[in-house]
């Protein structure tokens, strides 16, 4: 059965995530935006990329880190690889799995927000009750609630004053997921004014091209851009649907290896051949010798046996080091071991620039009873 995952997330860097194009209008570069509410976000592809190349790096497994099917990224396809697994691999039309994992689009829960009282997070009822946490309130138009922030009944957000309805704070499901300076300087609002508010404080900057000749700017090449600034809280769902159940945890990955490692790839039919077809079954390459007159001949299933045997071989040596400092017993390990070098790595453009690093917050189960209610 299909179980969900939930993340909270944080940007330590401004994140620009771009449509793919020039713009008239406020900045050159838009980020992606959601069509309803025109709030930023995360695209699912761009954490999917991310979380799957990192994770391959991790596991020294390189070629499975991309699309699949060019000279510097071609999947494995192993059916016991952690990576091709959770994620799926493309060997052409013939030979491809989707993989049990899917990842939603991250959106935006808590904007923080130059105050006249210090920086305060910004959200709206909809936007927590999209999230799943439990929120029975809601927001007069151009009202805002709070509790502690101030002793007065207005708050200034540098370019707009809102008036206060009444005292609010986030209930506990938020508040303990949430750092110490974070929780208690929440506000919230309405979803129009939440949209707004969100769109008038990205981070905007502007950037040159430098001409790689004189090592001055290039004339004519001056360009603005615009991302989600730091200290955006975001969330998004990972479905895993591990429908084969057959996931190649480290316990099945140890005692495969205590096979392959005795094993020498034989040049002609010695006593190892069994033993190499033995493991070559276990990892799901082979199914049957071939059938004379029927399927290849014998020369032919030797010569792919011994593209296979390398390729075993070569996971070996990717795999060997990271069974001793990784523990992975289901995807949803793989998907995490992923996330966190997003920390260090970042996603989206403007890489060189400082931008794309984000932070794992929390990662829980979002239970679901028999009709699919949360």
């Amino acid at each position: 059965m299909p179980e969900t995952y939930r993340f909270l997330i944080m940007t330590t860097d401004p994140v620009h995530i771009g449509t793919g194009g020039m713009m008239l209008g406020r900045v050159d570069n838009t980020i992606v935006r959601e069509p309803g509410t025109k709030l930023p976000k995360i695209p699912a592809t761009a954490l999917h990329g991310a979380i799957r190349a990192y994770a391959a790096r991790r596991y020294g497994k390189l070629r499975c880190a991309g699309q699949g099917q060019t000279e510097h990224s071609n999947h494995c396809g192993l059916q016991k690889c952690p990576i091709c697994y959770t994620f799926g691999y493309s060997k052409g039309s013939k030979d491809s799995f989707s993989g049990v994992v899917s990842i939603m689009d991250a959106r935006i829960l808590l904007f923080p927000v130059y105050s006249m009282v210090g920086p305060v997070w910004v959200t709206s009822a909809e936007a927590l009750r999209d999230a799943g946490f439990s929120n029975n309130t809601s927001v007069e138009e151009n009202r805002a609630k709070w509790s502690g922030l101030t002793d007065g009944d207005f708050i200034n957000l540098g370019w707009l004053m809102l008036k206060k309805e009444g005292n609010w704070t986030p209930q506990d499901d938020l508040k303990n997921k949430l750092p110490e300076p974070v929780k208690d300087r929440i506000v919230l609002v309405s979803s129009n004014l939440f949209s707004q508010i969100v769109n008038s404080n990205l981070e905007v900057r502007t950037s040159v091209a430098i001409n790689p000749e004189t090592g001055a700017a290039e004339e004519g090449a001056l360009f603005t851009y615009e991302a989600i600034p730091r200290a955006t809280f975001l969330w998004f769902d990972v479905v895993v649907d591990d429908f084969r159940n057959a996931f190649p945890s480290k316990k099945i990955w140890e005692e495969l290896y205590e096979e392959v490692k005795e094993i020498s790839l034989p040049a002609e039919i010695t006593e190892n051949e069994i033993e190499v077809e033995s493991v070559l079954k276990k990892l799901g390459y082979i199914n049957k010798r071939p059938i004379k007159n029927k399927d290849e001949s014998e020369a032919e299933f030797a010569k792919r046996k011994d593209e296979y045997w390398e390729k075993v071989q070569r996971s070996y040596e990717a795999l060997k080091n990271v069974m001793k400092s990784l523990n992975w017993n289901a995807p949803i390990d793989i998907v995490n071991f992923g996330l966190e070098w997003a920390e260090h790595l970042g996603i989206g453009g403007m890489g060189t620039r400082g931008f794309g690093r984000i932070k794992n917050i929390d990662c829980w189960r979002v239970k679901e009873d028999i009709g699919g209610k949360r």
